[in-house]
């Protein structure tokens, strides 16, 4: 069964999506604030760029259904309000966005309070998503995730695995913030472990070599694992990559929420501190550090 679906944001994720449900068979209409974003869909069958918010709308049958790919936060919460008086009851919001749980289940009961019904869609997957499909965790009740359901099936890897409905409004964020944890974590034992082969030079250990070896038939292969070895084929040494790691907020929000729930999670927790450091965040704390060292012991500290 092919949808009609407005697709609101056109960057490299909303974009991507809008093009892989559009050769499965859907029919999107689509648009971005830039200009440029919307052009760049206008060669792609079964997508019609929209100039407004408004005509976007317009142009879909009843109920309607909505995908936001926007940031999380303000730039989402505008939109909706946005959305609300062009809306009617029986249609349907999805936000895809890398969004606070807590906000969607606000989002929910907004809409709701309108006879607009919403959901919820962690989205992983990346920039491989459009050739390899997405990850797709949904919030909200049965009969919302049952009407999209079509288009989950295009958007995942396979139409029978890679997309769950996880629970209520919020489930979906959830789920998709742990995993964003997750994430944090795996990235953070790789970096640690190969830094630490580079740093035994009297090895001369090939990192490229051993992440290629380490692809095939142990115990810690993975996607992220073959992102990595494709990476350090081409770029061993990494010099022209600047030690500075970002945080979208999704670790933030895990170990927030782990405090909250009383429940340990070490692992992802201090991988969001290391990235705090990456970012010179522990730059005063080093300071003084080195100034205790100074006034208790008498030891050095080397000028910046």
């Amino acid at each position: 069964m092919n949808l009609t679906l407005g697709m609101i944001g056109l960057g490299r994720m909303g974009g991507n999506m809008s093009r892989r449900l559009a050769r499965a068979g859907h029919t999107l209409v689509a648009w971005d604030r830039s200009a440029e974003a919307r052009a760049a869909m206008a060669d792609e069958r079964r997508v019609t760029p929209a100039d407004t918010l408004e005509a976007l709308v317009a142009r879909l049958p009843s109920p309607r259904l909505l995908w936001l790919m926007l940031p999380a936060g303000a730039p989402t919460d505008q939109t909706l309000l946005r959305l609300v008086p062009l809306l009617s009851q029986g249609d349907l919001v999805i936000d895809g966005a890398n969004a606070m749980y807590k906000d969607s289940q606000r989002h929910a009961t907004e809409l709701g309070a309108h006879g607009i019904r919403f959901v919820d869609a962690g989205v992983s997957g990346g920039v491989w998503g459009l050739e390899n499909g997405y990850g797709l965790m949904v919030g909200g009740d049965a009969a919302a995730v049952r009407m999209i359901e079509p288009v989950l099936r295009a958007l995942a890897p396979a139409a029978d695995r890679g997309w769950v409905h996880c629970g209520p409004a919020g489930a979906g964020h959830f789920t998709k913030m742990v995993h964003n944890g997750i994430e944090y974590g795996m990235m953070q034992s790789y970096a640690e472990g190969l830094a630490l082969l580079r740093a035994k030079s009297e090895f001369a250990l090939d990192l490229p070599q051993i992440t290629e070896a380490w692809r095939h038939g142990t115990v810690i292969r993975s996607w992220l694992l073959d992102l990595t070895a494709e990476f350090l084929a081409h770029d061993p040494t990494l010099e022209s990559t600047a030690p500075f790691v970002a945080d979208s907020g999704e670790g933030r929000w895990t170990a927030i929420e782990s405090i909250e729930l009383g429940v340990p999670t070490p692992v992802m927790t201090l991988s969001l501190m290391a990235r705090f450091a990456s970012q010179g965040k522990g730059d005063f704390t080093n300071r003084l550090l080195a100034r205790m060292r100074q006034a208790f012991g008498g030891h050095a500290v080397q000028a910046k």
